[in-house]
């Protein structure tokens, strides 16, 4: 009798712990369906969005290239209606992604002015120079850019080293530092010209003997007010980078005058400031007329 009672309560016990199972089981079962449908749904949405920005990004290339001029107007036709609006905003968003592409190479070769050239196969830069504040000439370099970058036009002075800057600055890899060393000398040529121009115009009793087209040499013949000395001044600007010389030579019938200490300070004078506001400084001084 104990035995059969004991069976019982077991029986009874199991089927208890059955049903708490059950219990706990059932409301977790929606739950996790429920999880998983969400899941579904939210991988369905981002496959939907990576196909419209594929598909978006499919449109944009053609509308590159139709705007670069690689495509016929009947290709674009029987692709794309030119009056729809997905049309006009695609057209906006691909000359958006033009312009972007541009500022991202005007930031690349330190901001000069660029424009497209032969469809997007080349690109002209514009150098401008200025001196004392003052905006000079312009020059522009047609390049290039498949298969290799290669200068094709420009109006660089001959006398500017232009393959020999190329070489140097390795232009292939580093376009940048080759527009940066052109740019300094083509602003050194026009700083020194537009020197000479100045001390031609402000400094009437100063005779320029010679000249270069590089304007890298400078001879003036200067006049001593007392007893009217003259001094021959020649200034030369070795290093074609820059605007000041790198020379100054003095010569005069009276030999003692150039190693004078009065006529040493001249000398670095002009050797440190632009000559024409050398010679304001000069004449200030009473050195010359």
């Amino acid at each position: 009798m104990e035995g059969a009672t004991t069976k019982g309560v077991l029986s009874h016990l199991t089927l208890l712990e059955a049903q708490a199972r059950s219990r706990k089981t059932q409301p977790q079962q929606p739950s996790r369906v429920k999880e998983l449908k969400a899941k579904v749904e939210a991988l369905r949405t981002q496959r939907d969005q990576l196909k419209a920005e594929i598909e978006t990004h499919k449109n944009l290339q053609k509308m590159r290239a139709s705007l670069d001029g690689r495509r016929t107007h009947e290709e674009e036709e029987e692709e794309m209606d030119e009056d729809s609006e997905n049309s006009q905003l695609l057209r906006l968003m691909a000359r958006h992604t033009q312009v972007e592409d541009l500022l991202h190479a005007h930031r690349i070769i330190g901001g000069y002015n660029v424009i497209k050239t032969h469809q997007g196969k080349g690109v002209c830069v514009s150098l401008a120079t200025a001196y004392d504040d003052v905006y000079l000439e312009t020059y522009n370099l047609e390049m290039d850019l498949k298969p290799k970058l290669r200068i094709i036009r420009h109006n660089i002075p001959p006398f500017i080293p232009l393959n020999s800057l190329v070489e140097q600055s390795n232009m292939q890899t580093d376009t940048r530092t080759f527009l940066e060393t052109l740019s300094q000398h083509l602003n050194a040529f026009t700083g020194r010209k537009q020197q000479l121009k100045l001390v031609k115009e402000l400094h009437k009793s100063v005779e320029v003997m010679e000249s270069n087209v590089l304007c890298s040499l400078l001879v003036m013949m200067l006049t001593v007010p007392r007893e009217k000395t003259a001094v021959l001044c020649t200034l030369d600007y070795t290093d074609h980078s820059k605007c000041l010389p790198t020379r100054v030579h003095f010569e005069s019938e009276d030999q003692e005058l150039p190693n004078s200490p009065e006529w040493k300070k001249n000398c670095s004078l002009l050797m440190e400031t632009p000559v024409h506001k050398a010679l304001t400084t000069m004449r200030k001084m009473g050195n010359i007329m």
